[in-house]
């Protein structure tokens, strides 16, 4: 690919500045929080969003369909005509985070501050300057005259923080490409790369009964006719349980490797606790505040995080034969085992492991070695919406703007970064999609 045409684009860019930073006020101003976490008309209004991105990507030139992915939170997809074998999907999530105690923000969290060279506010860096810099990118294409021969889609997408629906309803439907492309917060590294994440739950049930009984189930008794039947404290069982689960998490650690994640990435959070005694439809403890009732319900949910070389069938496979020989070491729980619920609250993150050679990679190496800038390579270690493309069959990265306050206080997004990465993900749609 010409670099006379890579500098047409990034003077395009450099020439329309504001556009991107003005977008990404705009964004960071319709307030979007996931209404999962608060649901609040006047704060979580993502359908005013993707109405107004519409409107911008219309403006450009783009195609563009929306639907709801749930009632009031809608998907919108923008497109570019072209061939699908060099096709390519720009993905960005428009829900954020609650603000948190606003009084301890400096700025308006929804105000889209424009102060020296940083953009405030909620979503300001996770996602909507991303966002920005994506429809950006395309403008800067377009406006160049530059026509790819690749179709090229953005995608904005609801709920990324909470589950993800957003995208998994536009793998479900089947709008892929050839490549995808998220530009998540990386401060621009390049992630090819990251874990796969799976939330779990597993369930201990005993046998509930008095406490004042609770000699009778830990001390060896003289047989008697008239003995009680000894309760099963489900909370000892998970204690247990906890205990064998931590060296299980640390042999696994152990014997992980992958050259672009840290070592021990393979961790299991132990995320929440309930016991208690009944269990309700549910799936919790009904009664959790009497300590006379020796508790027959013992619930722990769990994330467990795997290489990006870790097919998710064995994950799964592996952690359920610990439980089994978790299982065998106990009397009580050899009779009755604890039960496994995977997916739990409709969560599951596939790995992605994109080449490090691949072009989509390269073409972004290569764009910043154009500027001057080296890049880091590296695992992304959270979670992002790449996995379900990468599920899919599809080759994804991130690679984003930088910045500060990701789900923190006076968050926001370097306006450097964004004119940055506007600049090299024109160059990558470019580079894969071809050019007519």
């Amino acid at each position: 690919m010409s670099t006379d045409l890579h500098r047409r684009l990034y003077a395009q860019v450099d020439s329309d500045r504001d556009f991107v930073v003005g977008l990404t006020q705009s964004l960071v101003r319709i307030p979007t929080v996931n209404p999962k976490f608060k649901d609040d008309p006047q704060l979580s209004r993502e359908a005013d969003l993707q109405t107004y991105l519409e409107g911008v990507l219309r403006k450009i030139g783009l195609s563009t369909e929306m639907w709801d992915v749930s009632p009031g939170r809608p998907n919108l997809v923008g497109t570019l005509d072209g061939s699908e074998d060099t096709s390519l999907i720009l993905n960005g999530h428009i829900d954020v985070v609650p603000t948190g105690d606003r009084a301890n923000w400096s700025v308006d969290p929804f105000g889209g501050e424009l102060k020296e060279t940083k953009i405030y506010g909620r979503g300001s860096l996770d996602m909507k300057g991303g966002v920005a810099a994506a429809v950006a990118a395309v403008k800067a294409i377009v406006d160049s005259g530059i026509k790819p021969r690749g179709r090229v889609a953005i995608h904005s997408v609801v709920d990324e923080e909470s589950g993800s629906e957003g995208t998994r309803d536009i793998v479900r439907l089947g709008k892929l490409a050839a490549a995808v492309l998220v530009p998540e917060p990386s401060w621009g590294a390049v992630y090819p790369a990251a874990v796969g994440e799976e939330w779990v739950r597993v369930t201990i049930r005993g046998r509930t009964g008095h406490a004042g009984w609770r000699y009778n189930e830990i001390y060896p008794q003289i047989p008697a006719a008239d003995r009680v039947v000894p309760s099963v404290n489900a909370i000892d069982l998970g204690v247990r349980l906890l205990v064998a689960l931590r060296e299980y998490e640390r042999e696994r650690g152990r014997n992980c490797y992958h050259p672009l994640m840290p070592p021990g990435i393979t961790t299991i959070n132990a995320a929440a606790i309930f016991a208690g005694a009944g269990i309700g439809a549910d799936g919790l403890p009904i009664t959790t505040t009497n300590p006379a009732i020796t508790p027959d319900t013992f619930v722990a949910d769990f994330q467990v995080k795997s290489l990006p070389s870790d097919p998710p069938k064995q994950v799964r496979a592996d952690f359920e034969e610990f439980i089994y020989r978790f299982a065998q070491t106990d009397r009580w729980l050899r009779v009755h085992p604890p039960t496994v619920k995977w997916e739990l609250h409709n969560v599951h993150f596939p790995p992605v492991e994109t080449p490090t050679n691949h072009q989509i990679v390269q073409s972004i190496i290569a764009s910043r070695a154009r500027a001057g800038l080296s890049t880091l390579t590296q695992g992304f270690v959270a979670v992002a919406d790449t996995a379900f493309y990468s599920g899919a069959g599809v080759p994804a990265i991130i690679y984003g703007p930088g910045g500060n306050g990701i789900h923190a206080v006076d968050e926001y997004v370097e306006v450097e970064s964004l004119l940055e990465t506007t600049k090299h993900l024109a160059a990558a749609i470019i580079d894969w999609c071809k050019v007519h």
